[in-house]
């Protein structure tokens, strides 16, 4: 059984990394520095009494979690670790993909970031809006020019005519 604190690396080498935050979160985090932490590089980010590391079993009460969870309209059942959970679920669905996902959460296995992508129909719903914006925009591209008059333009062939590779001449018309 393990007794007092230990700081030390990471489980494993992906535990270390630079993770790129969200704007609302770089400006929380840099508030709270501002606030709580000391000048030293090396200062604990979120300490509890006496500026001591927090420890599990007093965590909840040191930050008063059940008013935190009531003023930010949490359930009573939300755990410290569904803040984890909740961030890189908004990750995977805002399109980050399964490597993505492991670099961001430490993880050295995609077993282990599979747990944070979970099917939504409002997911859904993104995936195929941006599917039919490709197509139609695959589908605009793909339609001939119209000539003045309202009628389309009939697509030639490539020629090599005057010495200008890629002009078009239709079916049937001398090279101009």
């Amino acid at each position: 059984m393990r007794s007092g604190l230990e700081f030390g690396p990471p489980k494993s080498a992906a535990g270390i990394r630079v993770v790129a935050l969200p704007a609302v979160a770089r400006k929380a985090l840099i508030q709270h520095l501002g606030e709580f932490t000391g000048q030293n590089p090396e200062a604990l980010v979120f300490t509890g009494d006496k500026d001591k590391p927090m420890r599990t079993g007093n965590f909840r009460r040191s930050v008063s979690w059940s008013k935190a969870l009531a003023d930010a309209g949490m359930p009573a059942g939300f755990h410290f670790h569904d803040l984890r959970h909740t961030g890189n679920n908004i990750a995977a669905a805002s399109g980050a993909s399964t490597r993505e996902l492991m670099h961001r959460m430490g993880h050295a296995s995609m077993r282990a970031a599979l747990i944070y992508q979970h099917a939504t129909s409002e997911r859904d719903r993104e995936t195929a809006d941006t599917m039919d914006k490709r197509i139609t925009k695959g589908a605009k591209a793909d339609q001939p020019t119209k000539k003045a008059g309202g009628k389309r333009a009939k697509r030639g062939k490539p020629t090599e005519a005057d010495g200008k590779p890629g002009k078009r001449q239709r079916d049937g018309d001398p090279a101009a």
